[in-house]
């Protein structure tokens, strides 16, 4: 496969007698997340997962009698691949708007873990799987989930050292996937100031891993945002940690996270942008959360001690 070509084409035709098998196609190209690229075929990113969708249509399409080709495209003449990318956007918006739409549907009493909200959990994730450019409404349809499972109720962590730390030790730590600032940094707090062996996993929902404790999830449970503070600030707080570059760090990541600029501290924007680069290039959730950590943990060491108090 060369690597510079950016997108996959799917240009197939069936006999005319073949209108089940044709049906069938169509639905496999819309679960596969493809658009269609005026009347030329079905288009979809090109990746090694896509790459092998394709090849396995287009060998049930010769089965049938029908032809199928797979073109590689590096760029198309008079759409731009924002353009492109954008109409892929559009296409999840929509699902997600139905799926919006669904879960506002759910009577009290469905709440929790109902067969309804799992069935509306897994047709979240199946978006998701297909959501290759990020729809904007992906984090309002992952709010409405949380807001449904409601799975539990979230402790008071306002107070400093309100968290014991012996009682964090070697634990499983559970947060949403594609971390960005405020769970990277949190990670890295949790693994450098608070429990001396964490294990991170990720979920969309803490309900998958009820005994791994949650983290900036939208669900209302475990550490997260408190008030106008975020994910780290909590942390820092329930679990008193006081060291002064520690603390500069927390108004950098609070910055970067809730974009109110209450500190007006800079550097937190330009390691989120790092973040969503690495983000955009596929890389694995485990590997983003590394290199996210240790980009946090060389900005600690480039803080001189401050000699202001932070606190």
């Amino acid at each position: 496969m060369r690597e510079d070509s950016k997108w996959l084409l799917l240009v197939f035709t069936l006999p005319t007698s073949k209108a089940s098998e044709r049906v069938q196609m169509w639905r496999k190209l819309q679960r596969f997340g493809s658009i269609p690229f005026r009347n030329a075929g079905s288009l979809l990113p090109n990746t090694p997962e896509n790459q092998e969708r394709f090849e396995w249509l287009a060998a049930a399409i010769r089965a049938s009698k029908g032809q199928a080709s797979i073109l590689q495209v590096q760029d198309i003449d008079d759409v731009s691949s924002g353009a492109l990318q954008d109409q892929f956007r559009k296409a999840r918006g929509t699902d997600y708007t139905a799926l919006i739409k669904d879960l506002q549907k759910l009577k009290p009493s469905a709440k929790g873990p109902s067969a309804q909200v799992l069935r509306l959990r897994r047709r979240f994730e199946e978006i998701v799987a297909i959501d290759f450019f990020t729809s904007p409404l992906r984090r309002k349809a992952e709010e409405a989930l949380a807001q449904v499972e409601q799975i539990g109720v979230k402790p008071n962590l306002t107070e400093r050292g309100s968290a014991s730390k012996t009682k964090y030790q070697k634990r499983t730590w559970i947060t949403r996937p594609r971390p960005g600032i405020d769970r990277v940094s949190s990670a890295w707090l949790i693994s450098r100031f608070i429990d001396i062996k964490p294990k991170f996993i990720f979920a969309a929902s803490p309900a998958t891993h009820p005994n791994a404790i949650p983290f900036d999830m939208f669900q209302g449970v475990g550490f997260g945002h408190e008030g106008d503070q975020c994910t780290f600030e909590t942390l820092c707080i329930a679990f008193d940690v006081s060291d002064k570059r520690v603390l500069f760090i927390a108004q950098a990541i609070h910055d970067a996270d809730l974009e109110d600029r209450k500190f007006g501290r800079h550097e937190g924007h330009a390691m989120n942008q790092i973040l969503r680069g690495w983000a955009a290039q596929n890389i694995l959730d485990d590997e983003l959360l590394r290199r996210g950590m240790d980009l946090i943990e060389g900005f600690y060491n480039s803080i001189p001690q401050p000699k202001e108090n932070l606190t």
